[in-house]
């Protein structure tokens, strides 16, 4: 076992108590204990494992916590953020890579560490982390009846924390640590920090059954999965941060005696990492991975899917497609579920009303809909799976009140009988590249095809308007029907019938319109605030049973 020395620091008044192991060598680990009777004693055995593993580990006693002086209730969010600064810089060697682990509490810390000092963190241990609504950060924890403890009992609050935005930036390696039964830490809360470490970070979900919500003292106990945790974290520090596998494969799929030179995160997606890899030759492919444990276990249908649907639009010159590479949907030679395909021209386009770089909202939206009409106008050889609904009256969730049990009602109903077409299924302005400018701007891609299905040309208007109601404007989303049928769109269901469908798709979004909004917002739509979402959707759907009910 390394051996243990143990340090103080003085910072803002208080001596905290640390103690570390292991000479400097790959990195530095920090471990953060979490609230209440936490303390760094529990954690010894990690980092005596972190030490085993060449690394140099630190772990602390917040104020108020442990052998550290101070008093917990007069703790807040920035004093930690900045005790464990302090501490980090005075006994890390100024030039190691970063493993930050932290429990509950130490979430948030964790996640404010990483914005603090960007791509020095080179791999995040989150266990049962707690993250905070931005209010929460200068106000002293209290005994648990004061204004923190009003905070973090706001429904949702923590749904603007800015830890969040902080770990979807975030691009090592990422494990988060979940415990089978967590009395503390909503699992909202575990699957937003999940899907904000899926967007860029080489991530690994941690399962711990048996375990509770106090992580700290399962990995004290538990041997095998202390090491399990360690041997995770450090796989972040070899080079291919945990992707060689990946890589190689990626390697033997190019043209003879090419090589990826560079390769940079695309923004934009959500249920996948997307990458841009560009080759010794300046020709650039897309690598699209499946980190997400959800859509990971469903890789095998949506990327073989996708791998069909990229073939049959490789003849059809009205729907301008990726080229398919290679696939590897099981993950039998990739680290995940992988497809490769050929790189589009263009750039997504999400801004606001005024447009930008000289491309009028008016003229993008009558793109999109004449786009539509087209890929609704592909006859393939064979009709691809029948569409799934992604809601229901049972599992919809929604906000109180008459309007939105008067939507429920509407789709509480057998779907109504349609005249099927070749859908994509997910077609909004995420998914739709642009070239040019002015009255030359043009689509020159559309991508994600793994939902492709066959049903009503309403599911992919209906789809479109939701997100143009979300990202432009209500009124925006309720006319994408009659710029579509303007282009030539027909087939479309009338009144209630056509109602349904709308509401089938707007629903689904009506307590997750961040699934939608969180992309945009990495493309520069910080507007798009839960505030401007929820009341958007409100006078969407309104405004649906009004010309439609």
């Amino acid at each position: 076992m390394s051996e243990l020395s143990v340090f103080t620091h003085d910072f803002d008044g208080e001596r905290l108590s640390g103690v570390a192991a292991g000479p400097p060598g790959r990195a530095t680990a920090v471990l953060l204990h979490g609230a209440g009777n936490g303390s760094k004693q529990r954690l010894l055995p990690l980092l005596t494992e972190f030490a085993g593993h060449g690394c140099h580990a630190l772990a602390f006693d917040f104020s108020g916590h442990g052998e550290s002086t101070g008093s917990l209730a007069e703790l807040s969010l920035r004093r930690r953020f900045e005790q464990a600064v302090a501490v980090l810089d005075a006994h890390a060697p100024a030039d190691d890579p970063l493993v930050l682990v932290g429990f509950s509490m130490s979430g948030q810390t964790v996640a404010d560490l990483v914005r603090h000092y960007g791509p020095r963190v080179a791999a995040v241990g989150l266990c049962s982390p707690a993250v905070y609504a931005p209010e929460a950060w200068e106000v002293p924890l209290g005994n648990g009846r004061g204004r923190f403890s009003e905070i973090i009992r706001t429904p949702d609050g923590w749904r603007s924390s800015p830890a969040l935005e902080a770990l979807r930036a975030y691009a090592g390696r990422a494990v988060l640590a979940v415990p089978g039964t967590d009395a503390v830490i909503p699992p909202a809360v575990t699957e937003a920090v999940q899907d904000a470490l899926t967007a860029r970070a080489r991530y690994t979900r941690f399962e711990l059954p048996e375990a509770e919500h106090r992580l700290g003292l399962w990995f004290h106990d538990h041997a095998e999965d202390r090491r399990g945790l360690v041997a995770a974290l450090v796989s972040g520090l070899d080079g291919e941060q945990g992707w060689a596998a990946t890589r190689a494969w990626v390697a033997k799929q190019l043209p003879a005696g090419r090589t990826v030179t560079d390769t940079r995160m695309l923004q934009g997606g959500w249920s996948s990492q997307m990458r841009a890899l560009t080759l010794d030759n300046g020709e650039e492919l897309v690598l699209r991975t499946f980190v997400k444990p959800f859509f990971r276990r469903h890789a095998p249908g949506l990327l073989s899917r996708e791998a069909a649907v990229l073939g049959l639009l490789a003849a059809e010159e009205a729907v301008p497609a990726p080229a398919l590479v290679a696939v590897d949907a099981t993950a039998e030679h990739c680290d995940h579920p992988s497809l490769l395909m050929t790189g589009l021209p263009g750039r997504i386009l999400v801004d606001g009303e005024d447009g930008h770089g000289g491309v009028a909202l008016d003229r993008r939206l009558d793109l999109l809909a004449a786009q539509l009409v087209g890929i609704h106008a592909v006859v393939p050889p064979e009709q691809p799976r029948t569409y799934q609904a992604w809601t229901s009256p049972e599992s919809v969730r929604t906000p109180a009140g008459a309007l939105w049990e008067r939507a429920v009602d509407v789709i509480r109903r057998d779907p109504p009988p349609y005249r099927g077409c070749f859908l994509h299924r997910d077609y909004h302005p995420g998914n739709v590249l642009f070239t040019g400018t002015g009255e030359d701007v043009r689509i020159s891609g559309v991508v994600d095809w793994v939902e492709t299905s066959w049903g009503p040309a309403d599911l992919d208007v209906a789809h479109c308007s939701t997100a143009l109601a979300l990202l432009h404007g209500p009124e925006h989303g309720l006319a994408f029907r009659d710029r579509y049928e303007r282009r030539g769109g027909h087939g479309l269901a009338d009144g209630r019938d056509h109602l349904y469908w709308r509401l089938l798709d707007a629903l689904h979004y009506a307590s997750g319109a961040e699934k939608l909004a969180g992309p945009w917002r990495g493309l520069g739509r910080t507007d798009l605030t839960s505030e401007v979402l929820g009341a958007r959707m409100e006078a969407y759907v309104r405004g649906l049973l009004e010309r439609y009910g």
